[in-house]
């Protein structure tokens, strides 16, 4: 069996995060693909088609909810494993992603880099 590297598409407008989540994947031999908005997420994700997206919900230019929306749009994006990353206990817009296939979501405040590495091993496990 080849060793195949596992593809993440890392989106998230705040610069200090996403260059620490970027560095921590890369230490753990993922590929990492590097999106500060949605709008430039969804074009990453349609042409590399990674294994797994980090998607951030309150983003500028195109927010993860409306990215989300028009990932599903597409026939590769509608069967994409997403795992949301928000500083909003805003339940309402969890629920809204949740509606449209997110495997699961982690809130800022109430993770380290080690859990997001963990939790992204296990989703590409199943």
């Amino acid at each position: 069996m080849a060793n195949t590297r596992h593809k993440i598409l890392i989106v998230e407008d705040e610069i200090d995060l996403l260059g620490v989540l970027s560095q921590n994947f890369s230490m753990e031999k993922f590929e990492v693909l590097q999106a500060s908005n949605g709008e430039v997420g969804l074009e990453q994700a349609l042409r590399h088609h990674p294994d797994i997206i980090l998607l951030d919900i309150i983003m500028p230019v195109m927010d993860g909810i409306t990215m989300l929306k028009k990932l599903r749009e597409d026939a590769w994006g509608k069967d994409a494993q997403v795992v949301l990353l928000t500083n909003l206990s805003d339940e309402k817009k969890v629920a809204e992603a949740m509606q449209h296939g997110v495997y699961d979501y982690l809130v800022k405040a109430d993770w380290n880099i080690n859990n997001v590495v963990e939790k992204v091993r296990s989703k590409l496990k199943k």
